[in-house]
Formats: C-alpha cells, structure tokens, sequence
C-alpha cells in the first residue's frame, strides 16, 4: 500500500448517507479496506471499493481490523467511518479508537451532551481523535454570512425564521429513526446540522421553547446570543408548501434572516469531500465543535411544549 494513502473502514455501508462516505474516501485518493452492515444490499460498493471485505455481523468485523492491526499494519485502517443509526455512534467512535484509529462520525456525533464528555476521555486515553462531519459549515454562501456577522454585528438580535421539511413515507416510523430513543427525534435527526450552523454564526444558545410536538412535526423558539429563531420541523407531505409538491419535490429548506430568504440552495455537492480533506490536511471539526449543537437538540428533545404565539413560527399548527 502506497504510504501516502490512508486506509478507512465503514460502519453502516448500507445507508443512506454511507455513499457520500465512500465518495469523499474515493476523492480523496484513499482505500477503504473492510465495510460493515447488517444488512447486505450493499452493491454501492462495486462502485466505489469492490475489493472492500464486507461484514453483516460486528464481532467478525472487529476481528478482521484487529487482525489487520497486528498481522497486516500496513493494511490497518487509520479511520472509521461512522454511518451506523444515531444511538450506535457513540460505541462506534470508541470502538475506532480502540483500535487505533481515528474516527469520522456522521451527525449527530452523540444524542446526549455528557456523551461529548465521555468521548474526550476515552480520545486522550488512546491518543487518536473523533472528528464529526459539520458539512455544512464549509458551504460557501453558509461561510460568507458568517464572515459578514462577525464583521456587522447589528445592534439588535437577528430575526429568523428557519423552515426545514423532508417528506417520508410510512416506513419512517417503523425504522430506528421513527424511534426517538435511538434517532433523538425530528429535531436531531434533520435539524442538527441546521441548529448547529445557526449556533456557529450567531452564537451560543440563550433560551429555547418549544410550541409544538409531535413524532413527525416540531416547531418552537431558539434565542442565541445574537439572533432569535423560530423554527419548524416537519416529515409530513402535506406540510409541504403547494409550488413545491406540484412540482414532485419531496423536501422544502427555507431560512430568512431580517425577513430577507438566505439562499443556500446550490453548493452542496462534495461537501462530504471537503470534509475529509480538512481532517486529512489535520484539521476538521471535533468534539468540542459539536457541543452546542447537541446541547440545543438534547433540550428540545426533553421540553415540555409552551404555545406562545408571540414566538410561533407561521407554519405552526394550530393547537
């Protein structure tokens, strides 16, 4: 194996997400060397490692690495990446480290911000790093609105409304994601990456309500230090607004700041590249950078809902 090229594992290549993994590993001129799922509908991988070992069960994965660490170094893996559902990422870091690897964690990193803590022992005590997949803070536009805060801060807190809806189909809920005990939610399955991006621009979180609860719908108010926003969450089709379901389009993001559309529509393509090209150059966001963002999901998974229709957000139900 070429010195220059790191080998990678993959837990959870069965996934959604898992092919912007396997890409971004490919683009970056790396090889991935053993998969994991448990299911085994796995031909994405002709695509991308066909050469790739691939494992349904844990203890045979593990085994496989481990064999790799002390018979194979030079085909050991230096990086884990992490697909596997919400609840699991946390053991799966460990796991990497453990074996002497870092490891690359899709959203969100941990459920519960104690786990954060948790991670950082176990990092300092094997010496390797979890890094967590914050895409959206290398968007162009998403890094020009923050040079443009930190720069003009007003004299008052932003205005904005955030609008987040992602049609699914009944499967959902009989998949660990419909289970809010191992996916944490509507607001922590799609709404991490949104709560974290908004709390890297404007600040750290003050104050948070929620108005509305339900499995497949949450709306509600966040105050950071220099914004306040209303916020809507949803999986429901109808929910949808009707320009954008006539169309056959499945999904909605809207985000208005002051009143005026943040258009951030374009610029998502290899996002997942360019964050393993920061964490390959030795940077990439870690523990740490997560915190808020698990904090402010964590708090509103465990609100008790206040109407308040001073701070709803248009697309509220009605109670």
């Amino acid at each position: 194996m070429d010195k220059d090229i790191n080998n990678f594992a993959l837990i959870g290549v069965a996934g959604y997400i898992a092919p912007r993994h396997l890409k971004a590993i490919k683009d970056t001129n790396n090889c991935l060397v053993a998969a994991l799922d448990k299911s085994d509908s796995v031909g994405i991988l002709d695509s991308f490692f066909p050469n790739a070992v691939f494992f349904t069960e844990f203890e045979r994965f593990d085994r496989h690495l481990e064999m790799l660490r002390r018979r194979e170094p030079e085909n050991a893996a230096q990086y884990v990446s992490i697909c596997s559902p919400n609840y699991l990422h946390d053991a799966h870091c460990r796991f990497a480290l453990r074996i002497g690897a870092n490891a690359i964690c899709e959203k969100p990193v941990v459920l519960n911000p104690w786990n954060i803590d948790a991670l950082e022992e176990v990092e300092q005590e094997f010496g390797k790093k979890i890094y967590t997949v914050l895409q959206l803070r290398l968007h162009p536009e998403i890094v020009a609105l923050k040079e443009k805060v930190d720069k003009h801060s007003p004299d008052s807190p932003y205005d904005i409304d955030l609008t987040y809806i992602t049609a699914r189909g009944r499967w959902y809920a009989y998949s660990w994601k419909g289970d809010e005990e191992k996916s944490g939610g509507v607001a922590t399955n799609i709404g991490v990456h949104f709560f974290d991006m908004l709390s890297w621009i404007f600040g750290r979180p003050v104050k948070s309500v929620v108005h509305y609860k339900r499995p497949d719908v949450m709306a509600g108010y966040l105050e950071l230090s220099n914004a306040r926003v209303r916020w809507f969450l949803s999986l429901r089709f109808e929910d949808l607004p009707p320009e954008v379901a006539e169309k056959g389009k499945r999904s909605y993001r809207c985000i208005k700041i002051n009143g005026k559309p943040f258009d951030f529509t374009d610029g998502f393509q290899d996002l997942h590249t360019r964050v393993y090209e920061n964490i390959l150059e030795g940077n990439g966001f870690g523990l740490e950078d997560s915190r808020a963002g698990i904090e402010i999901v964590y708090n509103i998974r465990q609100a008790t809902v206040t109407p308040n229709i001073g701070e709803k957000h248009p697309l509220c139900p009605a109670d």
